[in-house]
């Protein structure tokens, strides 16, 4: 078909160039779209944009002022700066995959159920989200405390004989984190597993595949996307975590934000808080990277 029509019962002279006027028309709604999405564009430009980059330049300046990779390499070399980060990846990690198990059982046994009390168990996992993570943070250290009511549980039952260390040190900054991450697993893997039929995990029982080889082979697979969705949200949040391992680990469990704001509040030294801000951020982004190879992460999120 000619880009010139002619209009009928016009003119021979009553023509225009159809794809100029598309082309006109396309760009008009694209300046319309563009105004109307300045106001977040610029948001995210002075929040956002304009403090990581001056976070980025800040990185690159050694405190002596001179410029160069010293922070970077500071972090690598320097042992409190690589105990803190390896512990912070080792409690992520672990947070992470404590809070997948008891997130599907949550899940997968909340599909079991009528549709009301389904919906009782999702607002029962929501209610903590009412509640300040400080306060929450502060209830469990009443409660792991040496005289607290665990302790003083297991010894009554005669479970243990000398009371548990469980506060101001990574057991307790694990059992806290968990706590508080748990409905991150448990929202996006819910939302796959209702998606899943419960006919197909029938029909593999009935062609003499064994329960497990059924759940294996048939049921996680179709819930890896929720699993996965889960697992980085648990873990990204995990790895920025300041509270919970300020009061539970009581200053002996220095986690990389801990470190952080040691640096810029106690030493006034900008420059290995921004390059460790820095390698988050990038670290953040190579997740979602590699994930992005494996799983259609916009499907994770919008399920």
């Amino acid at each position: 078909m000619s880009a010139e029509t002619v209009v009928p019962g016009a003119s021979t002279g009553a023509r225009f160039d159809l794809g100029t006027a598309l082309a006109l028309r396309r760009r008009r709604e694209t300046g319309r779209f563009l105004l109307l999405l300045s106001p977040a564009l610029l948001v995210m430009l002075l929040f956002l944009l304009v403090p990581l980059g001056w976070i980025a330049i800040q990185s690159f300046i050694a405190r002596d002022g001179g410029l160069g990779l010293a922070n970077y390499r500071l972090l690598f070399s320097d042992n409190a700066y690589v105990t803190s980060l390896w512990l912070t990846l080792r409690i992520a990690a672990t947070v992470t995959a404590v809070s997948a198990v008891l997130g599907y059982v949550v899940a997968y046994t909340m599909t079991l159920m009528p549709r009301w009390a389904a919906a009782l168990c999702l607002a029962a996992v929501a209610l903590p989200f009412w509640t300040s993570t400080l306060v929450r943070t502060y209830a469990w250290l009443v409660l792991l405390q040496n005289r607290g009511l665990v302790n003083n549980l297991l010894v009554d039952l005669g479970v243990i004989s000398e009371r548990l260390r469980m506060m101001h040190n990574e057991i307790g900054v694990l059992i806290g984190m968990t706590h508080i991450m748990l409905p991150f697993m448990v929202f996006p893997l819910y939302a796959a597993l209702r998606r899943i039929d419960p006919n197909q995990t029938k029909a593999a029982l009935g062609l003499g595949a064994s329960p497990i080889y059924a759940f294996w082979r048939v049921y996680l697979p179709q819930s890896l996307a929720g699993l996965a969705g889960g697992a980085v949200l648990v873990f990204v949040v995990s790895l920025g975590f300041y509270v919970t391992p300020a009061i539970l680990g009581g200053g002996r469990t220095i986690v990389m934000a801990l470190a952080i704001e040691r640096d810029v509040n106690l030493n006034f030294n900008w420059g290995p808080a921004s390059a460790s801000g820095v390698l988050f951020v990038a670290a953040v982004l190579g997740i979602f990277a590699v994930l992005g190879r494996f799983v259609a992460v916009e499907r994770i999120f919008h399920r």
